[in-house]
């Protein structure tokens, strides 16, 4: 029976229902449950939400809706999760932030939930990020990713600017880089240098993933 209540975790985060998931999270940590279980049960329940986003069931109001919920559920585990020490591991490390100009950052908040509820750990530089605030953050946390967003098409071209400061750096072969936002293309993304254009928080994810695994597959090669 005591099992059911994780099932019961992503069933509710699933269909959007902020009570009962925080119910049965605190529920499952009277239990006696681990955190990291918790987490994952809430992780499965975050993948349903982006695939029935996929499908066309859910909107990005419905995303958002999921992202409050998980980040409220976190803000009861946290602290629970440095009581017991327990290191959850990190699929990989992305600096994201809204580009110099903008301060626009739903997109890219809800981008960050679905990163930490699939394993990342993300580093947040907030909004109106200037050029050297990214190679800054490079150099302090050496990520495998970052990631730039923008809303208006006026301060979009600032992207290429932290591409082009990366570079001069001679950071840009160290780390994948990834843009997206309202006015973002693919074909914007490739003429600026990116490695990759996100559409949605959920394609995302997935690239993120399949970056970090490139990046991997390349260090493996020079050992």
């Amino acid at each position: 029976m005591s099992l059911d209540v994780l099932s019961s975790i992503k069933d509710s985060l699933a269909n959007l229902d902020m009570d009962k998931t925080i119910d049965f999270v605190k529920k499952a940590v009277e239990l006696g449950f681990k955190p990291i279980d918790i987490i994952n049960a809430l992780a499965d329940g975050m993948r349903v939400v982006g695939d029935r986003y996929e499908r066309g069931e859910y909107f990005v109001s419905d995303l958002i809706v999921a992202s409050e919920i998980f980040k409220e559920v976190m803000s009861i585990l946290e602290p629970l999760i440095t009581r017991v020490g327990e290191v959850v591991r990190s699929f990989g490390r992305v600096v994201i932030g809204t580009v110099e100009g903008d301060v626009h950052d739903i997109g890219k908040n809800l981008v960050i939930t679905m990163l930490r509820a699939n394993g990342f750990e993300v580093i947040d530089l907030g909004v109106d990020v200037p050029p050297k605030r990214f190679v800054e953050a490079v150099k302090q946390y050496k990520p495998d990713i970052v990631g730039m967003s923008a809303l208006l098409t006026s301060t979009m071209v600032n992207m290429k600017r932290v591409i082009e400061a990366l570079e001069k750096e001679g950071l840009r072969n160290s780390v994948k880089v990834i843009v997206g936002g309202a006015p973002i293309t693919e074909k914007f993304a490739r003429e600026i240098g990116a490695d990759a254009y996100g559409e949605n928080a959920v394609t995302a994810i997935e690239i993120c993933k399949k970056l970090v695994e490139e990046l991997k597959r390349a260090k493996q090669k020079h050992f």
